[in-house]
């Protein structure tokens, strides 16, 4: 809860990406800065959606993260592990950001239920909608607001009705923004954002205002010189006002009349008046009647020398609104305080201070649970944080050092909280069942020592390493892994590099980098174990290293090389006692390690260092099995007069990288058979599956069966071996005389054709089921002809099947691709065909593919 802790480090960045064009200020509503752009839209969204809250998040410069710009509603300390959060991070923002769609989490159980990782940071109840929003044509950012679960239901396509205008507004604003007009000083932005979020106040209620006006009192000879508004407080017309004390006196409460005249003695006796209370009259607008107004009186003598007038300068304070109310506070039984968004303490009343045990002066401007040791528990001030995240009304006991009890109830809303505090019984169950609480670590410790600033949780650090473990538990090879920690580490901590090591045979090698210069990291290449490098140190000590400034690291280390970073953190990868290898990470500014960064970091470290060990062995498992796929599939085609042929397999990324596609080229008696196939499955169980069916293939080709008996033959073996395995399959029997072919398919995409003039088809053929479900099954025979500069494609799903979208989509796009390539070379033209499968980060399915150009 430390606001200091809370601030990036860095000045506040006024170009690049954060201003726009000038012309269009007026109309946006802002001085040009993107912020100042977000404001209106923002608090129009909670508005329109009966929200408490909302946040914008906008893309940070390196595409990296979602980083909160503007907030509104919710104090920004709040929610200072999410200022900065990833794009591919399982969170709701970035979720809405990738997908470009309007997300609605009504309460915390269905948050729960889709995102675990944000529940586990804000494990509050609460409702949340997610906008994304656009500008120039590109997602820039994510609209949030914050709702109370326990408002009236809403549906998702309500919420998205109720969004609609003001996510409108917010990228008209942007889009103005990144557009900018040509002239002196003015260019188009970029709309992103790497500087800390700002905080917006909500509109409040207007309140009474406080009224105060100024009276010159002559004490030698009564006359005074009040201005305009201290007439109207005491209800005088200047006409009618003769200027003198009796003009007042006139207008003040008989009962009070004491009061005013106390106040010349004050101020010739202590040469001040301090908080004497009157009441003026005053007539009801509405009934004519006469009531009474409250004031206070203060002020100060001028004068008073030798010869000299004594004029008591004093001030007239309208006490019927906050002064009233503080008196009113005052006379009450229970303690009344008071806390501003942030949590600091801005009223507490004498009762307060009586329970708490602490003055009224102690308190103000600062967190309770600061001043007060034994509210330091952070179980206390997490019922602050679900009190202003839920908007409810929240209770709880607490147990003085003395002994006794006491019941706070906090009442919250938008701009604060009011608490209350009062004396209580212990707990139900009796004060045995909360101490068998503290001890089990359930609830804080009666009158136990509290725990000290560094040693209390927070639920930021707490955060980022169940975020960690639970995307760690995710990633299977050394690749998903290192991708994963740089994901995670990077925008969490605000760092701009990260580079990780491995230790083989006593030497460190770079497994993952990002964001440093190029060629930078070559000369560490391969640096044995006694180097003095901050990096290999961390390890061999097995202690992390942190250096907040460029001196520092210089001054430890002379003569390091130094890029454009200014803070860096060196974490030794620790797994099972063994080392790994090291994690570096770099700031571009001067940066502040604070004791809860620093364990969180720690503890991620050790977390990465777990994930990749079991990573390398799997890794090491799943070359053994790459190999064993790799010796089933053929090292190479047969060449046949008048056909060239060429395959291409890519495996899968998830799994173990090996799966049951194959193809082949065999020879028979009466021409060539093209064959392609396709087992379920990633495992090493569906590799083998795989080389039994291409031999069995292979065999019965070769002794000259036709088509029809290959399949049903092949298709009998499969369903006998009890493999509970099924495959797919399409055999092509192709006289290279003739052009003539006869075709089989089980279950298989349908090949496709391209044709001696460019245009490409994808062939009808009859087929039969999966190979392996039934062993009587019937598979049909399809002729077809290829004409000379003919082009046939083979295939299995994973070319054409692509997440979201229908197989049928995906066939008519490599059909495309197909006709648009020029065919001169078959080997050009396979590799443009698996490009964009080649390509892709996440393949869900292996990738075969078998050319045949007819010459």
């Amino acid at each position: 809860m430390d606001e200091a802790a809370a601030v990036p480090d860095g000045p506040r960045s006024s170009g690049g990406g954060i201003r726009g064009g000038g012309d269009d200020r007026d109309r946006a509503g802002d001085t040009g800065r993107v912020e100042d752009a977000l404001t209106a839209p923002l608090v129009q969204a909670v508005r329109d959606l009966g929200g408490y809250g909302g946040l914008v998040y906008l893309r940070s410069r390196d595409r990296r993260s979602l980083v909160l710009a503007v907030v509104t509603g919710v104090p920004r300390s709040l929610l200072r592990s999410w200022w900065r959060v990833p794009v591919g991070g399982a969170l709701p923002m970035a979720e809405a950001y990738r997908r470009g769609e309007t997300l609605w989490l009504p309460d915390e159980r269905a948050t729960m239920v889709r995102f675990p990782h944000f529940t586990a940071g804000l494990p509050y109840s609460f409702g949340s909608a997610h906008r994304p929003v656009r500008a120039g044509g590109e997602p820039v950012g994510v609209l949030v607001v914050l709702r109370s679960a326990a408002r009236t239901p809403m549906d998702a396509e309500a919420v998205a009705l109720a969004l609609r205008p003001a996510g409108r507004d917010m990228e008209e604003r942007l889009g103005r923004l990144a557009a900018g007009r040509p002239g002196p000083g003015r260019s188009a932005r970029r709309i992103e954002y790497d500087d800390e979020p700002v905080g917006v106040r909500l509109p409040t209620p207007a309140a009474h205002p406080v009224r105060v006006g100024l009276v010159d009192w002559d004490l030698e000879t009564d006359r005074c010189a009040p201005d305009d508004e201290a007439l109207a407080l005491l209800g005088i017309d200047r006409a009618d006002f003769g200027g003198t004390l009796a003009d007042i006196e006139a207008r003040v409460s008989p009962d009070d009349l004491h009061e005013l005249r106390a106040s010349r003695h004050d101020a010739l006796t202590h040469g001040r008046v301090r908080s004497r209370h009157l009441r003026v009259r005053e007539a009801s607008a509405d009934s004519g009647e006469s009531g009474y107004r409250p004031v206070e009186l203060w002020g100060h003598l001028v004068g008073g020398g030798t010869g000299s007038a004594r004029v008591l300068v004093a001030a007239l304070v309208d006490a019927a609104g906050g002064l009233t109310a503080a008196e009113a506070a005052e006379r009450l039984p229970d303690g009344i305080f008071s806390l501003d968004q942030d949590g600091r303490l801005t009223f507490a009343n004498r009762r307060c201070e009586e329970l708490l045990g602490r003055g009224r002066e102690e308190l103000l401007g600062r967190y309770p649970w600061e001043v007060v040791t034994w509210l330091r528990d952070p179980a206390y001030e997490d019922r602050y944080r679900a009190a202003m995240l839920s908007q409810e009304q929240v209770s709880f006991l607490v147990r003085r050092p003395d002994g006794d009890w006491l019941g706070f109830v906090l009442y919250p809303d938008v701009h604060g909280l009011t608490g209350r505090v009062s004396p209580t019984g212990p707990p139900t169950g009796g004060e045995s069942a909360y101490e068998a609480g503290a001890a089990a670590g359930l609830v804080p410790g009666p009158g136990a020592p509290p725990p000290g600033p560094v040693a209390a949780a927070r639920a930021g650090a707490l955060y980022h390493v169940v975020q960690m473990a639970s995307v760690l538990t995710e990633a299977v090879t050394v690749r998903d892994v290192c991708r994963a920690v740089s994901e995670q580490l990077l925008p969490a901590f605000g760092a701009r590099e990260l580079a990780l090591y491995t230790v083989r045979e006593g030497r460190m090698y770079l497994l993952w980098e990002s964001g440093y210069p190029e060629g930078f990291l070559t000369p560490f290449e391969g640096v044995t174990l006694d180097t003095q490098l901050p990096g290999v140190h961390a390890l061999t000590t097995r202690l992390p290293l942190f250096f907040e400034s460029p001196e520092d690291l210089s001054v430890a280390y002379p003569g390091i090389a130094l890029d454009r970073m200014n803070a860096w953190s060196f974490l030794p990868l620790i797994a099972s006692g063994h080392p790994v290898g090291s994690c570096i990470l770099g700031w571009d500014t001067p940066h502040r390690f604070t004791a809860d960064e620093r364990s969180a970091l720690t503890a991620l470290s050790g977390l990465a260092a777990q994930a990749l060990e079991r990573a390398r062995l799997y890794d090491a498992e799943s070359a053994v099995a790459r190999g064993l796929q790799e010796g089933l599939l053929p090292h190479r085609l047969p060449a046949v007069e008048g056909l060239r042929t060429t395959g291409r397999y890519l495996p899968g990324t998830q799994g173990m990288a090996i799966g049951g596609d194959w193809y082949d080229v065999i020879t028979t008696g009466r021409g060539v058979a093209l064959v392609i196939g396709d087992v379920e499955g990633h495992s090493v169980g569906a590799a083998a599956v795989m080389g039994q069916l291409r031999s069995a293939v292979h065999a019965f080709a070769a002794s000259g069966r036709p088509p029809q008996e290959v399949i049903t033959h092949t298709n009998r073996l499969l369903a006998e071996l009890e493999a509970d395995a099924f495959a797919t399959c399409c055999y092509i029997e192709l006289d290279p005389g003739s052009g003539r072919a006869l075709a089989v398919r089980a279950g298989h995409p349908p090949p496709l054709l391209r044709h001696p003039d460019g245009h490409a088809e994808t062939l009808d053929l009859a087929g039969g089921v999966m190979l392996g479900v039934q062993p009587d099954a019937f598979y049909p025979v399809t002729p077809i002809e290829l004409a000379p500069g003919s082009v046939l494609a083979l295939y299995t799903d994973g070319l054409v099947e692509r997440p979201g979208s229908d197989i049928d989509t995906g066939i008519e796009r490599v059909r495309s691709c197909l006709a648009d390539t020029p065919a001169d070379s078959v080997e050009h033209l396979a590799d443009r065909l698996v490009r964009t499968a080649r390509r892709a980060t996440e393949r869900p399915d292996d990738v075969a593919l078998l050319l045949t150009a007819y010459r």
